[in-house]
């Protein structure tokens, strides 16, 4: 992701992580339609990294035959599962300057991404949210996700004085220093990982941005409700607790200085070589 505009100016660039369990009958159409959707529109140098959480399928195999087909494309395996533990994992490492991620589903309409990351990028905001709750948003879902999306928020807004109107949804960015200051005070590895980084946020002042997303449900989706339900209620207490003993304020928090940049034609600065056989895109935790 080291390349320069035109002007021989490093350009600013973003990683998307695409935390994955047990996928590989999606991964490829998915990553394909998002790979080229990036080269053809966005300006800005990118790298989308899969995520394997502790998956027992084909789907690190699938993950790694697309880092050799697809230029921009990198693969982490990790052997505990966690979609916050995989996200933490890989933002923690990042090189780039924002870090994002999205469902494998791509529930979200690409069209939002550059949306969601230009404030980072330019230095306007700390972190961008995709809002399926937004008076603008087109979603598509049945009642009962419906129903349960719009009380937890609304819970969060109630328990925890929530500014942000969708903590749930799937698509995210954050500057990446702003993140290495936040993990450390992120517990959560699972599905709550998401509301902890938003309040800790707005819990220290940090600006966040909302985008109103087209989003259409899965039916696939692996995501067990009622298991989620309580482990984010129990997640709000853990919080409010926190909140109520000064524990969400997190020391040092890097301030955003507007620096914008104008998006021009990715040119990339030439490639180190490696020994034969070196691979840049693998990397297994433990």
């Amino acid at each position: 992701m080291n390349e320069t505009n035109a002007g021989g100016v490093r350009q600013r660039s973003v990683e998307i992580v695409v935390p994955v369990y047990n996928e590989a009958h999606v991964l490829a159409d998915s990553i394909g339609r998002l790979h080229t959707h990036l080269e053809e529109s966005f300006p800005f140098p990118f790298r989308i990294t899969i995520a394997d959480s502790a998956g027992t399928d084909a789907t690190w195999y699938a993950a790694t035959d697309l880092t050799l087909r697809l230029p921009h494309v990198h693969a982490v395996r990790l052997e505990e599962k966690g979609r916050g533990r995989a996200l933490k994992h890989v933002w923690n490492r990042s090189g780039a300057d924002v870090v994002a991620c999205m469902d494998v589903d791509l529930s979200t309409g690409l069209e939002a991404f550059l949306p969601l990351v230009a404030p980072l990028l330019s230095g306007h905001s700390d972190l961008a949210v995709g809002s399926r709750l937004h008076r603008q948003a087109a979603v598509v879902r049945g009642a009962k996700r419906e129903f349960v999306s719009r009380s937890y928020n609304l819970l969060l807004k109630a328990g925890l004085g929530a500014r942000f109107s969708d903590a749930q949804c799937g698509f995210k960015a954050v500057r990446a220093d702003v993140f290495r200051a936040l993990a450390p005070h992120i517990e959560d590895t699972a599905w709550f990982f998401d509301t902890e980084l938003l309040v800790l946020a707005q819990r220290n002042g940090l600006r966040v941005h909302e985008v109103p997303v087209d989003w259409t449900d899965d039916p696939d989706s692996r995501v067990d409700i009622v298991r989620t339900a309580v482990d984010d209620l129990k997640g709000m207490g853990r919080m409010l607790r926190s909140t109520l003993t000064g524990r969400t304020r997190v020391p040092a928090v890097p301030r955003r200085t507007s620096t914008p940049q104008v998006p021009a034609a990715r040119v990339t600065t030439p490639a180190t070589v490696l020994p034969t056989g070196a691979n840049t895109h693998l990397e297994y935790a433990s």
